[in-house]
């Protein structure tokens, strides 16, 4: 059979590899031992010093087994033993830890409670009902700065869901969460001198939805419980209409600055936080002494300040989050640290594309940070409305993104560049990749049966894709792929691709790289498949040419259209109609107006009859051009979805 007729419709369960406990994120140094420790046969955790107990006590709660805490200065036979010592690390050594797990015990070991944190997660993976694979583990992370955003300020979280993705941060041995409370759309962070932020009638969506100064500290608290660090963002002066709504002035007039300097005074005496963040991003500095001035307030209280870059008028002491290229200008002084968020926005994402474009990241250009280079955020920027909040999660598919980023961050190294695609079946790339989605796919069995995950096995699907073939900018001319009676299954391509969604060319493109090495506008590809069914059956499956931006506002389809590009897709020779859009040839630019039914992850998967052996698929796929700003709803998107469930 050839290789890229792997593609099965079959029913998988997911194995670990070689009956190793699939971890995610996976250790640095690992040696297993091939046996296991009974949890039955233990009752006890044993704490060198009061200082763990607070782990102690959360690890107590996690266990399958009812378990006392006891102090004692050494390990004993079947116990749990938390410790602190030394463990030396290459780098982050404040947060590394050594795991031994033997036939007679536990023991866990680390330079601090973080570590011991972060053993404990590790500790809790490796167990399966009461049995603890025994192995020896010395484990840290390659980044310091491991962090996820989420924009509560254009859709408000409840503290309850904020909480939920908190508690799988720490799982994941994440450490930041960067909250982004303000923006044009509403201002979501009480502040006692000025109520009028908050105020209902200057609130453009989640009317009277904010965090009161309880809350605040709350979350913080939450966060600190658990070896995370709670950034609030106070996006200044740009994404500011909400503040000059509420107060009736520009933020970098005279009387504006002198408010923002009240604000941040407010919450440097208020909260427990060692960094603020000031946005300062998208907007023309009109006062020069302004970010100036307002930093100095800040600093007074002896907190760090991050700023986004490209941005505003900084200087050095600025920590930079990189959120495009251009950000990269000041980099040159080695003095200046940053963080890297290019590319790293999951609202732009389909699901399959999210996890294999993290997995595959170098993040910030290099394979562990550094004295410049902190660490990474992924980010979650949902500028759409939506009809409930839980959509912010399930539509940016964030756990299947979070484990992903988790891996990468913790692990290091990656490969240089954006790649959009899993990579070949013999490059190292890929090879790695269908080893996590392995993991990756237990653990989503395991620890989220309960929660939105919207990922799914892709690395078994092989595409032949025929092409190129000149359209001259009709987008309705037919090629010999569509003829009737011929058989592709013995066709030679002109590539293969693997997965469940491909991108032919991205967006962003050439920076991020697609399947095609040469992308031509005014041509048409072939994208053909076949899946194997026992019986004759209906299939759900997802089924997709364009993926919507939730943090753009793109244009849903034309009615009859799969989108504007005119694509087909054929199922056994069958036309496959696109969904009947409930808001079809809605314009551009409505981010007021929330989706329904525009991408395939959050709408009632296709039902397809196959027939008992194999069945074929083809997909035509014309382009056009790749100028945003030339017939096209924005932005030019060359993809497709097709994957049975």
């Amino acid at each position: 059979m050839n290789k890229w007729l792997l593609a099965a419709f079959m029913f998988v369960t997911v194995e670990c590899m070689a009956g190793h406990p699939p971890l995610i994120p996976m250790p640095q140094q690992v040696q297993w031992g091939g046996r296991s420790f009974s949890l039955a046969s233990c009752n006890t955790i044993l704490i060198q010093s009061n200082a763990l107990r607070a782990e102690a006590l959360r690890l107590q709660q996690l266990l399958p087994v009812k378990m006392r805490i006891k102090k004692s200065g050494t390990a004993k036979h079947n116990t749990i033993y938390l410790a602190l010592g030394e463990v030396k690390a290459p780098y982050n050594a404040h947060e590394a830890y050594q795991l031994t797990i033997t036939g007679t015990g536990i023991e866990l070991v680390a330079n601090t409670t973080h570590g011991v944190h972060n053993g404990i997660q590790t500790l809790l993976q490796l167990m399966n009902n009461n049995a603890v694979a025994t192995c020896t583990i010395t484990d840290y992370p390659a980044y310091h700065w491991r962090g996820y955003m989420v924009d509560v300020g254009r859709n408000y979280q409840s503290p309850e869901l904020l909480k939920q993705q908190i508690d799988k941060m720490a799982r994941y041995k994440l450490n930041i969460f960067h909250f982004h409370l303000t923006e044009d759309i509403a201002w979501r962070l009480q502040i006692k001198k000025y109520p009028r932020l908050t105020d209902p009638a200057i609130t453009e969506r989640n009317k009277g939805k904010f965090y009161s100064v309880e809350e605040m500290k709350d979350l913080i608290r939450y966060c600190k419980e658990r070896h995370i660090t709670l950034v609030p963002e106070i996006d200044i002066p740009g994404h500011s209409k909400a503040f000059t709504r509420a107060m009736g002035v520009d933020m970098q007039s005279e009387k504006g600055a002198a408010i923002v300097k009240d604000i941040f005074e407010e919450i440097c005496t208020t909260y427990d936080l060692p960094y603020i963040h000031i946005g300062a991003d998208e907007v023309k500095i009109t006062n020069p002494n302004f970010i100036p001035e307002v930093s100095a307030v800040i600093r007074k209280y002896g907190k760090q300040i991050i700023a986004w870059a490209p941005g505003g008028n900084y200087d050095d002491g600025i920590i930079r989050q990189l959120w495009k290229d251009e950000g990269d200008k000041d980099l040159h002084n080695h003095s200046i640290k940053y963080i890297d968020s290019k590319f790293l926005y999951i609202s732009d994402w389909d699901p399959l594309s999210s996890v294999v474009t993290i997995f595959n990241r170098q993040l910030g250009g290099k394979p562990h940070g550094d004295s410049s280079l902190l660490g990474a955020e992924f980010c979650l920027w949902n500028d759409r409305a939506v009809i409930d909040e839980a959509d912010l999660v399930s539509r940016n598919a964030v756990y299947p993104a979070m484990l992903a980023f988790s891996e990468r961050s913790w692990r290091g190294n990656g490969y240089p560049g954006v790649v959009f695609h899993i990579g070949h079946d013999d490059e190292q790339r890929a090879i790695d990749f269908r080893e996590f989605e392995e993991r990756l796919l237990t653990h989503k069995q395991r620890y989220f049966s309960e929660l939105p995950f919207v990922y799914v096995k892709q690395t078994h699907i092989r595409w032949k894709l025929f092409g190129p073939f000149e359209n001259k900018g009709d987008l309705s001319a037919s090629f010999w792929p569509e003829q009737k009676g011929l058989n592709l299954a013995d066709s030679n391509p002109a590539l293969v691709a693997t997965g469940g969604t491909i991108w032919l060319w991205h967006t962003h493109g050439p920076a991020v790289k697609a399947w095609l090495p040469s992308p031509k506008e005014k041509t048409t590809w072939y994208a053909y498949t076949r899946f194997w069914s026992n019986s004759d059956t209906t299939v759900s499956m997802w089924i997709a040419t364009k993926d919507l931006s939730r943090s753009g506002a793109d244009a849903t389809p034309p009615k009859g259209e799969w989108d504007y590009m005119q694509s087909k897709i054929w199922i056994n020779g069958q036309t496959i109609a696109p969904p009947n859009w409930q808001y079809p040839g809605r314009p551009s630019g409505r981010l007021h107006e929330p989706m329904v039914d525009e991408n395939f992850y959050y709408r009632p998967p296709n039902s397809v009859p196959f027939k008992k052996g194999w069945n074929e698929v083809l997909l035509k796929l014309p382009m056009g051009t790749f100028d945003p700003n030339k017939d096209w709803q924005v932005p030019p998107k060359w993809m497709f979805t097709v994957v049975p469930l």
